[in-house]
């Protein structure tokens, strides 16, 4: 069960590496590559946790590895979480920039 709940979080964190938002910050903070190296990290995981679930029931080492691994997985949720939410905001403090000076050209 824990491990479709991790393979969800891994899916959200795929989709928000993939986003728009992203490939600004990847580009404006010169971390493009990283950033793709955390999106195929992530869809490995995805992969291992595919094979896990059949294994947990049979394997105790694979189970303690699952909720390790649950903590580390929402630990860089959060931490992506807290890129984009900065990311977001400074976004539209520039925007809103912009507009203020459209506004002073225009009157």
């Amino acid at each position: 069960m824990a491990e479709a709940i991790l393979f969800g979080v891994a899916q959200k964190m795929i989709e928000s590496l993939g986003s728009q938002l992203f490939q600004e910050i990847g580009s404006l903070w010169g971390v493009e590559d990283e950033l793709q190296n955390i999106k195929s990290v992530v869809s490995r995981i995805q992969a291992v946790l595919q094979d896990a679930a059949e294994q947990q029931n049979h394997n105790h080492q694979v189970r303690d590895w699952l909720e390790k691994l649950k903590d580390v997985v929402y630990d860089a949720d959060d931490l992506l979480g807290e890129v984009f939410t900065v990311a977001s905001r400074r976004r539209a403090r520039s925007g809103n920039k912009i507009k203020k000076e459209r506004m002073k050209y225009l009157c």
